[in-house]
């Protein structure tokens, strides 16, 4: 029996936790080719088994599917704190241009490269796509918040955020009409987003930016919770919103601008995952719905990868794609929910 409304929550942590854990090992176990278990476990313990298979493995699968866990807890724990710093349900880590600014940035990279007659898979185009769409997300949240010290109320910002994104995807759409065929194809394809492909030093920088995107998260959670109550009563009890306001998009611009660079723009989950967080905890409080969101989201973009390997078909699905068909009925029902 659960005595207490804590034991409740304390096992939903838990059953969340085994959750990432089960969808974890399926999807290093599951995938576009068909290897046996006893074979996987071999390689990951290191014991003797064919090379290839040992390669699969730790070259590709396992950090493929550490990159999707490292994605959703990202994506969902900065789209929880624009969805309440903006008091927008629909309000996503991308919301302000910075997955626009990222595509800018990868368009004129591509763009130049292709001029230049660089090679599609040479490591020098897949470090530079992941660079320059860094750049692009830097350059537009610093635009952002240096244009947010002037603007009164969050609705503006969010405003402004949005007209960068529509100037920042006109650009990219001018840049694809003159393009070759070659570099548009590149294109297209980062940005239906995959997991796969990284090495372990990107491996190793995702990771840093996230554990560094969530101890700021940590430290904004006094003030996240003021603002549920509102931006006047925030300012009441000593919150500086415009200090709250650039903290959080230095948060978005480290979280969803690393997870941007390295696996392309990835979306609804961010949208999706802390209405799901809320939805089983019942609780607004960030104490709680922080760590709920980014297990939850964790889960979503583990499952989302498991189903885009399609096991033993040998195809891949586009994790956009995915990431869509599972993101947007958890929208429809909450658009539904706000008309009831």
């Amino acid at each position: 029996m659960l005595h207490t409304p804590h034991d409740r929550k304390a096992l939903l942590y838990i059953v969340l936790a085994a959750s990432v854990l089960l969808l974890f090992i399926l999807d290093v176990f599951l995938g576009s080719s068909d290897i046996r278990p006893r074979e996987i476990l071999a390689a990951v313990s290191g014991k003797e088994t064919d090379p290839l298979i040992r390669d699969l493995v730790l070259s590709y699968r396992l950090p493929k599917a550490l990159t999707a866990l490292l994605s959703g807890v990202a994506l969902s724990v900065c789209g929880l704190q624009m969805q309440t710093l903006f008091r927008n349900p629909l309000a996503d880590p991308y919301i302000l241009g910075i997955s626009s600014g990222s595509g800018l940035g990868v368009a004129i990279f591509l763009m130049g490269a292709s001029a230049l007659g660089a090679g599609a898979d040479s490591v020098f185009m897949s470090l530079g796509a992941a660079g320059s769409a860094f750049v692009g997300a830097a350059l537009v949240t610093l635009l952002i918040i240096s244009i947010s010290g002037r603007l009164r109320d969050n609705l503006s910002l969010l405003i402004f955020g949005v007209m960068i994104g529509f100037i920042a995807s006109a650009m990219i759409n001018l840049l694809q009409y003159f393009s070759s065929s070659h570099a548009l194809k590149s294109y297209v394809v980062w940005s239906m987003g995959s997991f796969a492909g990284l090495s372990a030093a990107q491996l190793s920088v995702l990771a840093a930016a996230v554990a560094v995107g969530l101890l700021l998260s940590v430290y904004n959670i006094k003030d996240l919770n003021a603002l549920l109550l509102g931006e006047q009563y925030a300012v009441s009890v000593g919150v500086s919103l415009a200090g709250i306001r650039i903290r959080i998009l230095a948060v978005t611009a480290l979280l969803a601008g690393s997870v941007t660079a390295f696996c392309g723009p990835v979306g609804f989950i961010g949208i999706a995952a802390p209405h799901i967080a809320r939805a089983i905890y019942k609780d607004a409080d960030h104490r709680i719905t922080i760590p709920a969101a980014a297990l939850v989201g964790a889960c979503a973009m583990l499952l989302t990868d498991v189903i885009s390997c399609l096991p033993g078909r040998g195809g891949i699905i586009p994790v956009n794609t995915v990431a869509s068909l599972l993101g947007i009925p958890v929208i429809l029902v909450i658009l539904l929910k706000r008309r009831q």
